[in-house]
């Protein structure tokens, strides 16, 4: 709830905007040069995908941005609700890299406004809690990331949070050699969250907003 009121009232619709005025500016490369329509969408689709991957490392690796991103792994369940839960000034943080992003490519209008949507139904999608059949899942992962795959992603273990970093199509985890199959422990079993932060008295409303100006632990 914070979050989306936030987003509502210090950035409603500022992605779109940002799209428009370097549309009516001519900033970005895709501004720059004559491209029919379709392709201009799809580029931005594929540029925005690989930025937001890029960013997700970034997190990790650094340890500024982790000390925000780790409130994201707090979180002892893995279901839909671990989509949504970031800490605040990471959605700042993300925005203000996003609109970069935008205008650096000169992103198309309207692939904003569909990224968007992918962004979210997808982030929502992949922390579910639900169950695939694994011939399905293997399948399906070639394109998209599934909750089995993302699941190993928010395990205890920092060799598999360190891996499956992408969030809507699952190339890039291959490309870039991040991409993890399985876990050690099978799906049932094995611990989600941080393994730091085990005790749900540490992790109310108040002290996860206090985390990142904590002394960072040990994964």
């Amino acid at each position: 709830m914070l979050n989306s009121s936030l987003l509502r009232i210090a950035a409603g619709g500022i992605a779109y905007q940002s799209a428009a005025t370097a549309a009516l500016h001519s900033w970005g490369l895709l501004n720059q040069i004559a491209v029919p329509p379709w392709l201009g969408i799809l580029t931005t689709l594929l540029f925005l995908d690989f930025a937001i991957y890029g960013q997700h490392v970034l997190s990790h690796k650094w340890s500024l941005l982790w000390r925000l991103h780790q409130v994201h792994y707090t979180d002892l369940d893995f279901d839909a609700t671990t989509a949504i839960r970031f800490h605040p000034l990471e959605i700042i943080v993300s925005m203000a890299y996003k609109i970069f992003c935008i205008v650096l490519i000169g992103a198309h209008p309207v692939a904003v406004i569909a990224f968007e949507i992918i962004l979210n139904g997808c982030a929502i999608f992949n922390h579910s809690n639900v169950y695939i059949p694994l011939a399905i899942d293997r399948k399906l992962r070639w394109l998209l990331v599934t909750p089995d795959m993302h699941r190993i992603h928010h395990s205890t273990l920092p060799a598999e949070t360190d891996s499956n970093y992408g969030f809507s199509i699952s190339c890039w985890d291959r490309l870039c050699r991040t991409y993890r199959a399985d876990p050690e422990q099978p799906h049932a079993n094995m611990a989600i969250g941080l393994a730091p932060y085990r005790r749900q008295s540490e992790l109310t409303f108040g002290r996860l907003l206090l985390l990142p100006f904590r002394p960072l632990r040990r994964r």
